[in-house]
């Protein structure tokens, strides 16, 4: 799968083009921004790009109501078309964001069953009881997804809404070529969609990467061979900036360790995570770290252990923005171009170091040196060994162990390092060590 070798790029369309929160019925073709991006996009390495929802809806984007018409607050489209067009000549794929578990209010078919109730034939598309009522006084009362009634649940086991989705697919397929999708609050979706989704991209078009939003739980039960080909790990999310924050490195060691580590009950040896950061959804990893000096070691953690490494547009130059509650439009701005500075240098070169390592992609994971502050893990491949070396400390660090022998490149500066059973560490570090 080709989704395992490249660095994503995460863009919030309405909030990144600078859109309405609101659908203001105005057609202006905001989404071609993204298309300008391209080149800088291919400069930092993004091998595909993830796109939060670009669909008409009322408000936010996952409160759909056509899944054929881009939202006109991003343009037509046409306007996608050449988005689409422009991205995949810079050798950058798109996945479009999936949103089958709900529809908004006014989506064409919720309308219908308000206007003809019973007579509708569109009634059995949602989890309806003509003897209740709505929040919204419809005369009806409707499932809304986890309590939110602008979200209208949509009836998976009806094989007619499986049917309308999947043609949706095949439409951005046919018209805009895109490479997967992300599937929002996976871990709500009818398990037998899923299966039936992933036969039917299988064969429409062979490659395309189905990636699923899921908070916590056991991950294997939507990542295998019949459904989706990963999932979002956020338990490596809260990981990585809970262990550089309480100065406590062994919550992250030990989470990888029981995802992928050598022991035989370890949960996901094998299987590419999506890991990140931050996201639309949670305070930027800029804003969440209490000490600053720990930003690039946070992304030398990401890039370093196992998974699909995803950045969210703006964190790759320490952007900040903090998670309001009940108001996401702090995370998700509009910036009028890339502001790339020396973390941005950084990321590029460890998307490269990544993108050319197999050991990186495809390795094993084993911890060699662990401490509150200090971690040493190798990743391994039939291929290569590569040594990921943290120093979250203000102060130099020893790392001793008799794996640390041999003659390493470190990757991030060329250097040639021979280590005899110990390894030195300046405060506030991270190598990349690659055994010659």
């Amino acid at each position: 799968m080709w989704a395992y070798n490249e660095t994503f790029y995460q863009i919030y369309p309405i909030g990144f083009c600078g859109a309405p929160v609101s659908n203001d019925g105005v057609t202006v073709p905001r989404i071609r921004k993204v298309a300008e991006w391209g080149s800088y996009l291919e400069q930092l390495g993004i091998g595909s790009v993830i796109l939060n929802p670009i669909f008409e809806s009322d408000n936010h984007g996952y409160d759909t109501r056509d899944f054929r018409t881009i939202d006109c607050r991003l343009g037509t489209n046409e306007d996608f078309e050449y988005v689409c067009r422009t991205l995949h000549s810079h050798n950058i794929k798109i996945i479009l964001d999936g949103v089958f578990n709900h529809v908004g209010r006014g989506f064409w078919a919720f309308k219908d069953v308000q206007e003809k109730r019973w007579d509708s034939p569109y009634k059995d598309w949602f989890n309806i009881n003509f003897d209740g009522n709505s929040c919204y006084n419809d005369g009806f009362w409707y499932e809304g997804w986890e309590g939110h009634y602008e979200l209208v649940k949509l009836n998976l086991q009806n094989p007619a809404v499986v049917d309308y989705l999947l043609d949706c697919v095949r439409f951005w397929i046919e018209d805009f070529n895109i490479d997967g999708l992300r599937l929002d609050v996976a871990y709500c979706l009818d398990h037998n969609f899923m299966k039936t989704l992933r036969a039917f991209c299988d064969h429409t078009k062979p490659g395309f990467a189905l990636i699923g939003e899921v908070l916590f739980g056991d991950y294997n039960r939507i990542v295998n061979d019949e459904m989706l080909h990963s999932c979002t790990n956020y338990e490596c999310y809260k990981g990585i900036f809970s262990s550089l924050n309480s100065m406590n490195l062994f919550e992250i060691a030990h989470s990888l360790n029981r995802q992928y580590g050598p022991e035989q009950w370890c949960l996901y040896r094998g299987k590419h995570l999506m890991s990140f950061v931050d996201n639309h959804d949670v305070t930027r990893i800029a804003s969440n770290l209490t000490n600053k000096e720990h930003l690039p070691l946070a992304y030398g953690l990401l890039f370093g252990m196992p998974g699909i490494p995803c950045i969210y547009y703006g964190s790759e130059w320490g952007e900040q923005g903090v998670k309001a509650p009940h108001n996401d439009y702090a995370l998700r701005p509009c910036f009028e171009e890339p502001k790339p500075n020396t973390l941005t240098e950084l990321l590029m070169k460890l998307i490269r170091i990544r993108r050319e390592s197999d050991g990186l992609v495809n390795g094993s994971y084993h911890n060699v040196v662990l401490t509150n502050h200090q971690l040493v893990f190798e990743r391994k491949s039939d291929k290569e060994r590569v040594l990921v070396a943290i120093n979250a400390s203000s102060e130099p660090f020893e790392a001793r162990n008799h794996e640390l022998n041999g003659q390493f490149t470190e990757l991030l500066t060329d250097a040639e390092i021979s280590m005899n059973g110990s390894l030195e560490l300046p405060p506030y570090s991270m190598q990349f060590l690659k055994m010659n």
